[in-house]
């Protein structure tokens, strides 16, 4: 156990007070030219959980990610509110990911209910301004050249990261060759339920899926080629004025790194959403601008909630076995753990975002 905070709340989350890095019921709605997006965007989001364990039920537990401060976005003023025994912010070790984790050792009066709320301002995150020089991996990085659970490095995915890196020397030119693999070679597939789950044979067997999908196969393709990369999962924003109901909103993007200019992002799936929602299959000229602005960039509607890691453990562990990602609550009565969309029985949320 890392940390403990009471309910009073957190005033100031941070990288270095944590040691970490930082759709269903809405679509997003992008702009006609060049995605002329704010550079900022500011507010308040909820996440509101309930667990609907049995009455007399005295082992009852919730983990909920937390989104920490880092230079694209600032997270502040965050509570921590409901019924639980005991509550506490915690660090996963392996990732460095951040969560709110509570238990009910006692049986409430009422449903099993936590409220996380907290004040975000967002930039658009972008790296475009870099030089490749062709430095080498350090050390501490090549850790995300490895294969993962459901994201494998060899096979059929190394023969699509060799022939997409063919030719190319530089880190950013072999992340670009397989940043337009990925886009020309899969289409988002919204039958697919929440973000998907990452599965990178499964997803290149049917060739489609959501953005965790879609992320995962940019990652898998990347690493095999000697990039190191890393899924960021997190939460969209609402870009209406007055509360938004973002508990649809989960999303999951890549970044990859490149040395001497660090983690840059790249956002295939939203490639593929933009071109599936806005009907551009047949219009590569305007299609083609979505391409070009989610490479090294994406929009300030969202926030990170974590940061890679699969299948591991979280903080306190969980005793349902190594989770896949972390980017929905996960809870677990008598040990179990309960089904991970808010559609599910057990376990239910609502997140919002008030705009400011």
């Amino acid at each position: 156990m890392d940390f403990k905070f009471g309910t009073a709340g957190w005033k100031l989350v941070t990288r270095q007070m944590v040691m970490a890095f930082s759709a269903a019921s809405f679509l997003l709605q992008y702009p006609g030219v060049a995605l002329a997006e704010p550079e900022t965007v500011a507010g308040e989001m909820s996440i509101a959980v309930t667990v609907d364990a049995p009455a007399d039920n005295t082992d009852t537990k919730l983990w909920v990610p937390l989104p920490v401060s880092d230079k694209f976005q600032t997270i502040e003023d965050v509570k921590i509110e409901g019924n639980f025994a005991h509550q506490g912010i915690y660090k996963e070790k392996t990732t460095g990911n951040s969560m709110v984790f509570a238990d009910w050792s006692t049986a409430p009066a009422e449903q099993r209910q936590l409220t996380l709320t907290f004040k975000v301002t967002t930039h658009k995150r972008e790296n475009r301004d870099f030089v490749d020089r062709g430095l080498p991996i350090p050390s501490n990085v090549k850790q995300f050249i490895k294969a993962e659970a459901m994201v494998p490095t060899g096979g059929r995915v190394k023969k699509i990261g060799d022939e997409a890196a063919a030719g190319k020397v530089k880190v950013s030119e072999k992340a670009r060759s397989v940043y337009d693999w990925v886009v020309d070679n899969t289409f988002r597939d919204p039958a697919v339920q929440g973000c998907g789950v990452g599965d990178v044979e499964q997803t290149l067997d049917k060739k489609g899926g959501k953005c965790t999908d879609i992320s995962s196969v940019f990652v898998a393709i990347a690493r095999s080629a000697g990039i190191p990369a890393r899924e960021v999962f997190g939460i969209r924003l609402g870009k209406d004025d007055g509360i938004s109901d973002m508990t649809g909103g989960h999303h999951c993007w890549a970044e990859y790194y490149v040395p001497g200019a660090g983690w840059v992002p790249a956002d295939p799936a939203d490639v593929r959403k933009a071109i599936l929602v806005n009907k551009l299959e047949n219009d590569p000229a305007e299609a083609g601008k979505y391409r070009e602005y989610y490479f090294n960039a994406v929009d300030p509607y969202r926030i990170a909630v974590a940061m890679g890691g699969r299948g591991y453990y979280l903080n306190p562990p969980q005793k349902g076995g190594p989770l896949n990602y972390f980017m929905y609550p996960y809870a677990e009565i008598d040990g179990k753990p309960v089904a991970w969309l808010a559609a599910q029985k057990e376990l239910k949320y609502k997140i919002t975002f008030k705009k400011s």
